[in-house]
């Protein structure tokens, strides 16, 4: 199949190791495949969005630059019209980004099926996070994108059910959770049996609201416990506050950030985690860091919310806490979870390696996605039957397309 792939991504974080990932399989499947997106993602350094993008937003007041983003959209749909002509595609597929309407227009100038990934409900996110001055226009304009796809792929069911509450018909949403890719982490050994302190890690662009600085603090406060260490690979707005928190503590030796890590080099950072953690998470994500602990078989430590519960279940393939403890100490909380993971190594050893043969039986992988997602479009291309179409799962329970 010839997939033309659409987006408007100008950071390399993990927005685009989703987008690379996703194009590296289909090619892998035999799919030929063009991207066409801004010119500026690829001078973007990883870890962080292009300079120029930087300073426009920086400068510019926040309802002009969202005129400037819907502005976008005519240098952007030439672009990919031009792209359409010359590579003839079968199938059109974009990652959704706000005010970005350029694949729409062209799906509906060409007939061609288009297919929209969304991996976040982007008008209420940054309307939250990022400051939104056009919120009624943005809310509109999403609706209208998400209605005008054949497909919209959500990467949870958490999210797919937002997306119903727009407009999209159930039949036409498909839930497509993040993965990873197995072999990459396959030569990983077991950390069941450690000397010295037991490791904490993260990986991902730190952020305030990751909850980090919980973690630190409990780490200071609890002199009773097993030793422990933190390792944080990535980098990100909260790390000099981290840092300064873990010296004010007096643990600064025992917190280390590795800095921003290629992707290749995660499977060997990881590979010194004995506890993997999620401190928080938004409702409806699909968190790429939980499918690489999962398959580097470490012991997963996250909330007990519905989306994480699509993913891992709690006493088999992680602990789950409940993020409203404000007790972490409880039963129920984040610390009462690592100081018991921490304590036994053969809870480690156990919930690591379910966690590990849970990518494998619920194919939580790229390729998978890539084989799904192409079996959907050849029903949206009448070249499959309904009823042929693939199965995938959702909170566990196998999920068909077409299924309301």
């Amino acid at each position: 199949m010839r997939i033309l792939y659409s987006h408007r991504i100008q950071s390399r974080d993990g927005m685009s190791v989703h987008v690379e990932e996703l194009v590296a399989a289909f090619r892998a499947a035999g799919h030929q495949v063009l991207v066409v997106g801004p010119g500026l993602y690829d001078q973007a350094q990883f870890g962080g969005e292009s300079r120029l993008v930087a300073l426009v937003r920086r400068h510019l007041p926040g309802g002009i630059g969202e005129l400037a983003e819907l502005a976008y959209n005519i240098p952007a749909y030439r672009r990919l019209r031009r792209a359409c002509r010359d590579f003839k595609p079968d199938l059109i597929y974009e990652r959704y980004n706000l005010f970005y309407l350029a694949g729409a227009w062209l799906a509906r100038r060409t007939r061609l099926p288009y297919f929209l990934e969304v991996n976040s409900p982007i008008a209420e996110e940054r309307t939250r996070f990022g400051g939104l001055h056009l919120l009624r226009l943005a809310r509109r304009l999403e609706a209208s994108v998400w209605r005008s796809a054949d497909c919209v792929l959500a990467v949870t069911d958490v999210l797919r059910g937002l997306i119903a509450q727009a407009g999209v018909p159930s039949d036409r949403i498909q839930v497509t959770p993040n993965g990873a890719d197995p072999a990459r982490f396959a030569a990983l050994a077991s950390r069941s049996d450690v000397d010295g302190p037991i490791t904490l890690g993260f990986v991902g662009f730190v952020r305030d609201w990751h909850g980090l600085d919980a973690v630190i603090r409990a780490m200071a406060e609890d002199s009773d416990g097993p030793a422990l260490r933190l390792v944080v690979v990535g980098d990100g707005p909260a790390r000099p506050g981290l840092e300064q928190q873990a010296a004010a503590l007096g643990i600064a030796d025992r917190v280390r950030f590795t800095g921003l890590a290629e992707r290749e080099a995660v499977p060997s950072l990881v590979a010194g985690f004995d506890i993997a953690l999620q401190p928080r998470v938004v409702s409806y994500a699909s968190p790429l860091k939980i499918f690489d602990y999962m398959a580097a078989g470490r012991a997963i430590i996250a909330p007990d919310q519905p989306n994480i519960r699509e993913i891992l279940t709690d006493g088999e393939t992680a602990l789950l806490f409940d993020p409203a403890q404000a007790d972490m100490s409880a039963p129920s909380g984040m610390w009462y979870a690592i100081r018991r993971l921490a304590a036994d190594a053969g809870l480690r050893r156990r919930l690591g390696e379910a966690a590990r043969a849970e990518i494998t039986r619920r194919d939580y992988t790229w390729a998978g996605n890539a084989r799904r997602i192409i079996e959907w479009a050849q029903v949206a291309r009448g070249e499959m039957l309904p009823n042929a179409a693939p199965t995938a799962h959702v909170a566990g329970k196998p999920y068909t397309v077409g299924q309301p």
